[in-house]
Parts: C-alpha cells; sequence; structure tokens
C-alpha cells in the first residue's frame, strides 16, 4: 500500500466521522436571576422579616444593658476625683470587664442571628433547587442556569430568563403548604 492509499483512505475515514457527527441537537436553556428570586420570594421575606424581628428583640435586651453601662461610665466621670484614685482604679477595672462582656453579648448575639438564619436559607435554597429541578424535568429544559450574586451565567437572552415563572412558582408552593398548616388548626377549634 502506498502513501497515497493510505493518506486517502485516512481522509476518507474522517470524512465519514464527520458527516455522523454534523447533526446538532438545539438544547432548551433558561435561566434564573438567583438574587432576584431570593429577594422576591415570600418564604425568604418572611424569613428574613423573622430575623429582623428576632434581631429587634434581642437588641432592645442588649440595649438596656449598654444604656446601664453608659450612665455608669458617665457617673464613674464626674465621681472619679471626688471617691479617689484606688476607687477610680478598681471601678474603672470593673467598666473595662463590664465593656468587654458587652462586647461579647453583643457579637454571641449576632452569631446566634446569623447562624440560625443561615440554616433556614440554606433550607430554602436547597427547597428552591428541587423545584428548579422539577421544573425542568416538567418543561423539558436540558439546562437551568443561574444569575446573580454568584453567577454561571456570562450572557444570556432575556426571552431564556425564567426567574418570575420560578418566584411565581415557589410562591404559590409556599402558600398552599401555609394553608395546609392552617387547616389542622381551624378544625381543632371548630370541634371545641
Amino acid at each position: 500500500m502506498s502513501k497515497k492509499t493510505v493518506i486517502l483512505f485516512a481522509l476518507a475515514i474522517s470524512f465519514l466521522s464527520c458527516n455522523k457527527t454534523t447533526e446538532v441537537k438545539e438544547f432548551k436553556t433558561a435561566y434564573i436571576d438567583t438574587s432576584k428570586l431570593m429577594e422576591e420570594s415570600t418564604e425568604a421575606k418572611d424569613i428574613a422579616e423573622k430575623y429582623k424581628d428576632k434581631s429587634k428583640v434581642m437588641g432592645s435586651q442588649l440595649e438596656v444593658e449598654v444604656n446601664r453601662f453608659k450612665s455608669e461610665a458617665a457617673n464613674f466621670q464626674k465621681n472619679a476625683q471626688a471617691n479617689g484614685q484606688v476607687w477610680a482604679q478598681q471601678k474603672g477595672a470593673e467598666l473595662q470587664r463590664r465593656e468587654q462582656e458587652l462586647s461579647y453579648a453583643q457579637q454571641a448575639m449576632l452569631q446566634q442571628l446569623q447562624s440560625e438564619s443561615g440554616v433556614e436559607m440554606d433550607s430554602l435554597v436547597s427547597t428552591y433547587r428541587k423545584v428548579i429541578k422539577e421544573y425542568g424535568k416538567d418543561k423539558g429544559y436540558d439546562y437551568i442556569y443561574g444569575t446573580g450574586d454568584i453567577a454561571s451565567v456570562l450572557y444570556a437572552k432575556d426571552s431564556y430568563d425564567i426567574t418570575k415563572e420560578i418566584i411565581k412558582l415557589v410562591n404559590e408552593k409556599y402558600k398552599s403548604a401555609d394553608k395546609k398548616e392552617e387547616k389542622p388548626a381551624a378544625k381543632k377549634e371548630e370541634k371545641k
């Protein structure tokens, strides 16, 4: 077999291979603006409001202690000269310790709120992923991308944006779950 024959044979095989792979499948794709989803979903708003309220309650308790501390600190400055150096040193050390305790209490409160809300938001994100996966299967999508804070799409036509549909879907599911929880309570009250 000559070199020409081998080359022609190789070209013929590659040409046939190319013809088989030229069939292009179109994919059905869409994207969701995940930031917008979290901003506009009723459940995410309810979680945020819950922790905002909880923060106010916890913060008001701490604020009472902070105001008491400020009052004592102001009195300390007024009474330091009158009560002498020994008293001033003892009271100053006590005030520093209390200031540090208040700072630790504030940090602990913030960490507790972040931890608790983080668990709920992680659970919500997990739920939304399941909803999106089901939606994608039901609607025949090959890919659904996410945009927003953590973007995995650099460009997409607006016509591929299904964010509003997903927001509507998760809000409807949340409302229907809310109604299911209310019905048993209403039945119990009727029996009384």
